[in-house]
């Protein structure tokens, strides 16, 4: 009985702490978006059209 009360209570704590680093992570680090493909075009001295933005952003799954 104290097994399976302390493997509930620790998936529950397992999950809230690790949503809590999850969310942490993604507010420090966002995920690409447009904005940053056209920066990184515009590094490499190029001008991106709007259909390469879109096609990488769909082969990144986004």
């Amino acid at each position: 009985m104290y097994l399976l009360i302390g493997l509930i209570i620790g998936g529950g704590l397992g999950f809230f702490f690790t949503r809590r680093y999850m969310e942490k992570k993604i507010k420090e680090n966002p995920p690409i978006n447009e904005k940053m493909i056209r920066a990184m075009f515009m590094q490499m001295g190029r001008k991106p059209s709007e259909a390469q933005i879109r096609s990488i952003m769909k082969s990144m799954g986004q």
